[in-house]
């Protein structure tokens, strides 16, 4: 049966019909048209800012302002970020700047007086760049971006914002934008958000897209109140497996897909489609813009504008290990990198091949000092780790849920499809032992012992893993429609998932917490609303969707004649 996974899912606007303009002699005409003696183009850092400025000097305008003139230097820049760029190729420290951190005070003033003098003489001005606002109001236009096309364009050579570093390793640009310069331009635009008239699409260069900061608002309103899917991503590592080519309609001919990124609002996107055509915006413009109605007001009172729970795939069938690793403490995350909560996850098994297994825990009586010793050893070239020696190596198979609090030595085997659920600091992973392999870029991925084994919890051994974090799977309820059941996560993790094995259909109480959920079993379903704030909303086998908080309670509808599985995750309330 052919999979009925859409890879592109698109969220319709209501009220905004056909509301995009498309192409720059139709943006530009528009723009032109309405006749404003200040145009502003303010911008996210990861534009291609030359082509676009080649494009808006057709616009009628007098007096030209590059905002990029704001700013310092880049050698001024690095000096005032070494602490938290570091020297390290994946690991930052968290920035809580702001824009105005980065701009020379003498040259803002001198640009708002240019642009000030322009309007006192009559004539049009043009702002454009990163900042343009700060410089003046008139008409604004922002120019958004997804995360995910920044990140494809530092593989292709673009720099960091007011830096050359053309040639510099992939990973660390994305460490800098992730750390820095996507904190910093997300503040930003937030601030500007209520008074962007127009939001232009450039993530396709070739497709330029325009529509209404109206129309935009209005889409991110409606999302905030009914089901919605974000738009995933996929990669290829040096691990990667075949599974998701054939589930998620992929390009068949590429050599394999390791990560899909399907259920991450700090990484993926939202397609916003107004019926003659869609945009593209980052979906943390709906985190950003409508907290509350999506996460609850218990879930945002504990982590503000973040969405704290992810869903992503790990595709190793017919590849292979992942590599062995740990994940930081709360207090060392917060200590070391300055973030506020730590990666906690679990693997739950989409799917696995026979001999299929999960590296989890420590065994008994093993000595610490020599494994760490070994590890090193290993990282140099010197052995090959025998993880077996130490690690507990559980087979695993369909539907099998296992808990990974952090600290907890783990890694996925060969041949499974891991649907990972997990909390979003996104590349908290201490790499120990990669199995002696290059990434694809041809260097050694990295490993961080020295961080790893700060953190390894040495007491997770064999019994208490089989007890707390191997299928502690348990009934919650069960009657003729549904049998639910508590799959995880353990308890010093704060999401709980919840399994739904539904023959009809099943009221959900959401009680205003978002929920992440995703179809484990069956071809489709459909999410129904209880009061009819929204339209029946279907969702196929492996997708991940979200539903806000304020859709309050739902409806879970099996259309077919097989049970269906759902895997519901929320956050936990704190206990009274």
């Amino acid at each position: 049966m052919k999979s009925l996974y859409d890879p592109f899912p698109k969220t319709k606007i209501k009220g905004y019909e056909n509301a995009i303009v498309h192409g720059w002699n139709k943006i530009i005409k528009t723009l032109n048209e309405k006749k404003e003696q200040a145009l502003i183009v303010d911008t996210y850092p990861g534009v291609y800012d030359e082509e676009i400025k080649k494009e808006l000097k057709k616009i009628d305008h007098d007096v030209w302002i590059d905002a990029l003139d704001l700013f310092k230097d880049k050698e001024t820049i690095f000096e005032q970020l070494k602490y938290h760029i570091t020297d390290d190729r994946i690991f930052g420290r968290m920035y809580y700047g702001e824009i105005n951190n980065f701009i020379v005070p003498e040259k803002l003033e001198e640009l708002r007086e240019k642009f000030n003098e322009a309007l006192r003489n009559g004539k049009q001005v043009l702002v454009y760049g990163y900042g343009a606002h700060l410089i003046g109001p008139g008409l604004l236009v922002y120019l958004d971006m997804a995360r995910w096309e920044i990140t494809l364009r530092y593989r292709k050579g673009m720099p960091n914002f007011q830096d050359d570093n053309v040639n510099e390793d992939a990973l660390r640009k994305i460490k800098r934008g992730f750390f820095i310069e996507w904190r910093v331009a997300d503040k930003y635009k937030r601030s500007l958000f209520d008074s962007i008239d127009y939001f232009l699409d450039t993530n396709n260069m070739e497709e330029i897209k325009m529509v209404s900061g109206d129309g935009v608002r209005a889409g991110l309103k409606q999302m905030a109140h009914r089901p919605f899917r974000l738009v995933p991503y996929f990669d290829p590592g040096v691990w990667g497996g075949q599974w998701m080519k054939e589930v998620c309609n992929l390009d068949p001919d590429k050599e394999n897909y390791a990560w899909s990124f399907d259920g991450v609002p700090e990484e993926n996107s939202i397609y916003l489609d107004f019926g003659n055509g869609y945009i593209e915006l980052p979906a943390m413009d709906l985190v950003l813009y409508e907290p509350k109605p999506l996460l609850g007001a218990s879930v945002y009172s504990r982590f503000g504008e973040e969405f704290p729970i992810r869903f992503d795939f790990l595709d190793t069938m017919g590849g292979q290990n992942l590599s062995l690793q740990v994940h930081p403490l709360t207090e060392y995350i917060h200590r070391m990198f300055g973030m506020a909560y730590t990666q906690d996850e679990s693997y739950y098994i989409l799917d696995a091949k026979e001999g299929a297994s999960v590296y989890l825990g420590l065994k008994e009586n093993i000595d610490k000092e020599q494994m760490i010793e070994d590890l090193y050893a290993a990282n140099r070239g010197e052995i090959l780790f025998d993880a077996e020696k130490y690690i507990n190596r559980f087979p695993d198979k369909k539907h099998d849920h296992f808990l990974i609090p952090a600290g907890t030595c783990h890694c996925s085997g060969a041949d499974a499809m891991v649907l990972e659920i997990s909390a979003t600091p996104y590349c908290f992973t201490f790499k120990l032992w990669d199995w002696a392999r290059v990434g694809l870029d041809g260097l050694p991925r990295p490993v961080h012992i020295d961080h790893g084994k700060e953190n390894i919890q040495w007491d997770r051994t064999t019994p208490w893993v089989k007890e707390n974090l191997v299928n502690a799977i348990y009934t919650v309820n069960e009657n003729e429609h549904v049998k639910e059941e508590h799959t995880g996560l353990h308890e010093l993790e704060y999401i709980e998932t919840r399994r739904l094995w539904i023959k009809d259909e099943v009221v959900i109480e959401n009680e205003d917490n978002v929920n992440m959920l995703n179809l484990i079993e069956g071809q489709k379903a459909v999410i129904e609303s209880i009061d009819g704030s929204f339209e029946p909303f279907e969702v196929h086998y492996a997708e991940t969707f979200i539903v806000p908080a304020s859709v309050n309670n739902y409806k879970i509808v099996n259309p077919t004649d097989e049970t269906i599985g759902v895997l519901r995750a929320y956050v936990r309330k704190p206990q009274a």
